[in-house]
């Protein structure tokens, strides 16, 4: 038994040392940012986007890491590598959901910018959220470094399981996100403005109350589009164009996304981020109406609700979309609405 279990380590082991010797397949979209950042081995790392070269480079070791990190964070779930999930360390172990992907919260590959190339407040960017280092996290009390807050958002921002503080997983998103910091000249300790999200509290708003009419009638407007009528998320071909808000594929319900939980995390990144291309379009009020329509949609139980809740959702998810696409089918035929 013990012979087997250590026949079993060495062959993770040389597996693991295979993935961080290999040459690293690019996807399209990291590719392209490594590339304008000037990433290369080197004595000497000089950035083209602040003209500055800084005392220390890359070992070719180094590189690697980043390049694996940049694919995490562009495509967790492994769809765009050639050998699927191994390439990015099987994260999807991690993963309750097929559509879950790091790039979805922290758009831009974590380093979004606007047409200018200027940072966007609220945008949690990867590298800003690294120089603040060890942090207080409000919701636990907890003072949490960089690994830790990656975890959290295994947890709280998505629906899955927390990975260790020493994995592979952590090790090279780490490695990417101080790249950034580097590439971009941010400082240890300091806070900046694209780091985290810009959270919007019912005190920024006219306080006429959070409202789901409103809420339904924006979201229809302004979301369904890319994230569909129910939420459910846009898939072609089996690839993610736009994450789930709802169903089983969402975030879940102990997610500081949803509003129930944390009510001033999604109207804020709302507001800064979406809709894509039209970031800023929208005002307080009207993201937290967004917010408070799409907390009120089925979504997984989290991890403290209990049977009780994760088997009312479960059925929820089952038995609202069809009842939802019957109302809306019915309202589009009903002569006497058409009348009215």
């Amino acid at each position: 038994m013990a012979g087997g279990l250590y026949v079993l380590a060495l062959q993770n082991h040389t597996e693991r040392d295979r993935i961080r010797q290999a040459s690293v397949d690019l996807t399209p979209g990291c590719q392209e940012k490594l590339q304008r950042y000037g990433l290369a081995a080197g004595e000497h790392y000089a950035s083209p986007y602040i003209g500055k070269t800084l005392a220390r480079g890359y070992r070719e070791e180094d590189v690697r890491a980043i390049q694996r990190g940049c694919n995490i964070i562009d495509d967790l779930q492994g769809h765009l590598a050639k050998d699927g999930a191994s390439s990015r360390w099987n994260a999807t172990r991690f993963l309750r959901s097929s559509q879950t992907t790091c790039d979805h919260c922290h758009q831009g590959i974590g380093d979004k910018q606007d047409a200018a190339g200027n940072r966007q407040i609220g945008s949690n960017h990867l590298g800003a959220s690294w120089v603040m280092a060890d942090m207080y996290d409000r919701f636990t009390g907890l003072l949490l470094t960089y690994e830790l807050r990656q975890m959290q958002c295994y947890i709280n921002s998505s629906n899955g399981f927390k990975p260790n503080a020493a994995d592979d997983l952590m090790r090279d998103v780490t490695a990417y996100s101080r790249f950034l910091s580097g590439a971009l000249d941010l400082k240890i300790g300091r806070r900046y403005p694209e780091q985290g999200i810009d959270e919007i509290p019912a005190s920024a708003t006219l306080k006429r109350g959070d409202d789901y009419i409103r809420g339904a009638h924006l979201f229809r407007q302004k979301c369904a589009q890319c994230h569909g009528p129910q939420g459910l998320g846009t898939k072609v071909e089996g690839k993610v164009l736009f994450p789930a808000v709802a169903g089983p594929d969402a975030y879940s319900v102990d997610s500081r996304m949803n509003f129930a939980m944390v009510n001033s995390v999604m109207p804020g990144f709302i507001c800064r981020n979406m809709p894509p291309g039209q970031e800023g379009s929208l005002d307080n009020e009207q993201c937290r109406d967004i917010a408070y329509y799409i907390g009120t949609l089925p979504r997984p139980a989290g991890d403290r609700q209990g049977p009780l809740v994760a088997a009312w959702q479960q059925l929820m998810m089952t038995v609202m979309p069809p009842l939802t696409r019957y109302a809306e089918l019915w309202g589009r035929n009903d002569p006497q609405r058409e009348a009215d």
